[in-house]
């Protein structure tokens, strides 16, 4: 099977295409490793230090709908038409694709079949799917540093599962547990008024 960034490479850069693709045309390339082709695709915008404004939220969305299935156990994929067939500009994709791709490159020289279970059997996929589900709703939130660490553990924890690469997705899982940390920390300091979650853990200790 043809590597993603390859993949990509050809189809975005090397391919003509019309100004305009949608996310059904993507899928196209993904073949039977849906999951984690779409959780690759859509967490990369936000991960990249690259401007993706208004996409964090909609590609969210699909995330978390990807999440519940892997959840549940299902074995095809499902999304709204509407999102399916939503048209996106075809520069607007490359944009994020061209800083996005050497990193690709750079996972799929480490990556290959290692502890699958991790990918393969129903437990890991729940596992998995419950930490990029969390990661989901955290970069629907619009506040500054919700996002990218999210987004990085979505994409990296779903690498591993494109790859079977059961090691990357711990990685990838821990990625999740600090961008969970971040997240909350962010939002604490927010209704406590500037106190960091580290802040009010040390207050609560202290007493």
């Amino acid at each position: 099977m043809a590597r993603l960034s390859n993949e990509l490479e050809r189809y975005f850069f090397e391919e003509e295409r019309p100004s305009k693709v949608t996310l059904a045309d993507i899928l196209l390339l993904a073949k039977e490793r849906v999951f984690g082709f779409l959780l690759v695709i859509l967490s990369l915008p936000s991960a990249l230090p690259v401007p993706a404004p208004g996409y964090s939220t909609p590609f969210g969305i699909l995330i978390f709908l990807l999440a519940i299935q892997l959840i549940v156990g299902a074995k095809t994929l499902w999304l709204p038409k509407r999102m399916m067939n939503h048209p996106i500009q075809l520069t607007t994709v490359q944009g994020f694709l061209k800083p996005g791709i050497p990193w690709l490159k750079r996972i799929e020289a480490i990556a290959r079949p290692r502890l699958s279970y991790i990918c393969t059997t129903l437990p890991g996929r729940v596992t998995i799917g419950i930490a990029i589900a969390l990661m989901a709703i955290s970069m629907m939130i619009p506040i500054p540093g919700t996002n990218t660490l999210p987004a990085m553990g979505i994409f990296v924890t779903g690498f591993g599962l494109l790859e079977d690469d059961g090691a990357i997705s711990l990685g990838g899982l821990v990625m999740c547990v600090l961008g969970g940390v971040l997240t909350i920390s962010i939002l604490f300091a927010l209704i406590w008024g500037g106190s960091s979650l580290l802040d009010v853990i040390k207050t609560w200790l202290g007493r």
